[in-house]
């Protein structure tokens, strides 16, 4: 089973792809509030995919993304933004992230691009 770590600051949206990732087959191994818990999280559980959001307190979803990439230069992340973050999504997409989710999002969807990531 592919575990999948998710980083968002709504509890909301968290709790959202959980359940869409568990009801198509992925194992949600950890979920942080923050990018900073992200990175902390990722090399704690060492999960084969992260969606991270992109805004978020403390650190931001780009920085997190930075910081994992360079820790583990083949980390798969998955920017999640919301419309009007084009900037940010080229951003991380250049440093590494290897696709992007735009909110709101389809389940198909999500479920397609982790998919396709991680080459299953």
């Amino acid at each position: 089973m592919k575990k999948v770590l998710i980083v968002d600051d709504a509890a909301f949206m968290r709790m959202s792809l959980k359940s869409m990732l568990e009801r198509n087959g992925f194992e949600v191994v950890g979920e942080a509030e923050n990018g900073d818990v992200g990175v902390k999280k990722y090399l704690q559980l060492k999960p084969d995919v992260v969606t991270m959001d992109i805004t978020m307190p403390e650190k931001d979803g780009v920085e997190a993304l930075k910081e994992i990439k360079s820790l583990d230069p083949n980390a798969k992340v998955v920017m999640v933004s919301a419309m009007g973050q084009e900037k940010f999504i080229r951003e991380s997409v250049m440093l590494g992230a290897k696709s992007f989710i735009v909110k709101p999002f389809k389940e198909e969807h999500v479920i397609k691009i982790l998919a396709q990531v991680m080459g299953i």
